[in-house]
């Protein structure tokens, strides 16, 4: 999963678009930006967030200046653990001739001390968007781990990784009925990268009008 590979494989695969969320850091959208431009594909930048409720979220920028200023805040209020490569793996950084340039020394799996309360209003602050993650999945997802959908919530999409449960999820969840749902290959493997089996209409090929069609704007 090099930047590089992974832009190869997304045009292998034809995608016009896709979204570097590595888990509490954008640390690597650089170099995947890079390296997707390079293939003529669209690279938004972004992070799955893990919340102080353990609930995952997707955040997308319109800019990476804004996602690595991002990236900062959200490192700063995660819990100081040592990550252990022999348990959870390398947390390695790439720069843009693909090649390991550092490396994250605290664990990146643990919740921020962010709250999804305000999370909207705080990504909206950096000029980006936020979505809940797999809200069909039985862990780490809005509706698994709270319980419900705050009432006073302000996304405006969701995503779900299986659609075949959209129908019950829709019905349990009303506020659902207003989003625009996606769902996506999530992938954390080269070849779990989805063909282009679904689509998102948007006005214009860019990080600007992905995001609009995210938040149902025109």
């Amino acid at each position: 999963m090099t930047p590089a590979n992974i832009a190869g494989m997304a045009a292998i695969k034809g995608l016009d678009v896709i979204a570097v969320t590595d888990h509490n850091s954008c640390k690597n959208c650089p170099a995947v930006l890079a390296a997707a431009e390079e293939y003529g594909i669209l690279a938004i930048p972004g992070m799955e967030i893990n919340t102080s409720e353990e609930v995952h979220a997707v955040c997308l920028f319109e800019e990476l200046k804004a996602a690595m200023e991002f990236d900062a805040y959200v490192y700063d209020r995660l819990f100081p653990f040592p990550n252990k490569e022999e348990i959870f793996g390398r947390q390695q950084i790439y720069n843009t001739d693909d090649q390991v340039c550092g490396t994250v020394p605290n664990l990146l799996i643990n919740a921020a001390d962010i709250s999804f309360e305000g999370l909207w209003e705080l990504v909206r602050g950096y000029g980006g968007i936020m979505f809940p993650a797999h809200v069909d999945k039985t862990a780490n997802s809005l509706i698994a781990n709270l319980g419900f959908i705050p009432p006073d919530s302000k996304f405006t999409a969701a995503e779900v990784k299986d659609l075949k449960k959209l129908h019950p999820l829709k019905k349990a969840n009303p506020y659902l009925e207003s989003c625009r749902i996606i769902s996506n290959s999530d992938a954390h493997y080269l070849e779990h990268i989805h063909e282009p089996e679904l689509t998102l209409q948007v006005e214009e090929k860019s990080v600007k009008g992905v995001l609009q069609a995210l938040m149902n704007m025109k």
